[in-house]
């Protein structure tokens, strides 16, 4: 079985400060109030007392990133002993799940001589660049998807965020989503089009995930800063409910500055998926009414990452990590062994 690692960075940078849209790496206070002070003064945090609250966020999501792992094991165990589902037909993909228009798009995808100018006649829409969008889910798995997060939100089982970013929502390898749901979908039906799509940043190569479902609601998170994602290609998929906002809108890449970038707004529609480049820079407009869950899947390629990690542009610094880790195989010092055509 493959063992997979993390990189150093992510106990130390991509931080997220919500309150002042910011990302910071944290190493030490020396370190970040001499990188940071001034541009949290530029965005008004002026006081003293507003740079200790940053300060303690701050040192708290570093603690939390160390006990990660720990503590997601012992939210793990305790969900699988004391939650009972609602709907069990969700913890196993089946085909009757997916779209028929889904189901043929894969299909094409496996056929001898099937080639990227022929998917892209099936997926019919293009909604930025190399931003796809195609149906995945039928209505009645996001239905009976979404009522089981609901009812796994509503219960006391422990519940971990699924991002810095996202505070609301749930770890699908928690909930014992990953293995029966995630890891086929990902393995038999997406990587044959991100193979296809995406060949120049390890879309053939896809061997790990991380998956998520986020909720965006009125008093609840409503939106999404600017940001890349910790992939090499991400999945999104619209599950419902009725809302009525909430586009996303994408950029450029990421080493492509915001000033040089004119952004593209695109309607998130139910039962559809958006596919995209994880570097390619996006995010979710507010939602202005009513509640919208959405299935985030970032999926990873380690042969493209064990030779730079996309979070920190460097080559990967590694420690052993449970489960997919951030994605990485390599042990310290050595390369991925895949070409990249």
């Amino acid at each position: 079985m493959q063992k997979f690692c993390a990189c150093e960075c992510y106990y130390t940078d991509n931080i997220f400060i919500e309150e002042y849209k910011l990302h910071v790496r944290f190493v030490s206070e020396d370190q970040f109030r001499k990188d940071y002070q001034h541009i949290l003064r530029s965005q008004g945090c002026t006081t003293g007392p507003q740079l200790h609250t940053v300060l303690e966020k701050v040192q708290a999501e570093v603690e939390r990133r160390k006990n990660i792992a720990v503590q997601s094991a012992e939210r793990r165990a305790t969900i699988k002993e004391t939650y009972k589902p609602l709907h069990e037909n969700v913890y196993r993909l089946q085909e009757s799940h997916l779209a028929p228009e889904f189901l043929e798009i894969v299909k094409y995808c496996h056929m001898d001589g099937a080639n990227e100018k022929g998917l892209l006649a099936l997926l019919t829409t293009e909604a930025a660049p190399r931003v796809y969008r195609f149906p995945v889910f039928t209505k009645d798995f996001c239905r009976d998807l979404v009522e089981e997060l609901e009812h796994f939100e509503q219960s006391d089982a422990p519940k971990g965020r699924p991002n810095t970013m996202n505070n609301y929502g749930v770890l699908l390898d928690e909930l014992g989503l990953d293995e029966g749901l995630v890891g086929p979908l990902r393995e038999e039906y997406l990587r044959p089009l991100s193979a296809l799509l995406y060949p120049d940043c390890g879309g053939r190569w896809l061997d790990s995930h991380k998956a998520f479902a986020v909720k965006y609601a009125v008093h609840e998170d409503v939106e999404l800063s600017y940001h890349y994602d910790n992939a090499e290609v991400t999945l999104n998929v619209s599950l419902g409910k009725d809302f009525t906002g909430g586009n996303l809108y994408f950029g450029d890449m990421r080493q492509v500055p915001l000033c040089e970038t004119e952004c593209v707004e695109v309607e998130h529609q139910v039962t559809r998926a958006l596919m995209h480049r994880g570097q390619h820079m996006h995010g979710a407009l507010p939602v202005l009414a009513g509640c919208r869950w959405n299935l985030v899947v970032w999926m990873r390629a380690s042969c493209q990452r064990n030779h730079l990690c996309p979070m920190c542009d460097a080559r990967p610094r590694l420690r052993p990590a449970p489960g997919h880790g951030g994605g990485f195989t390599a042990e310290p010092g050595q390369e991925g062994t895949c070409a990249l055509t």
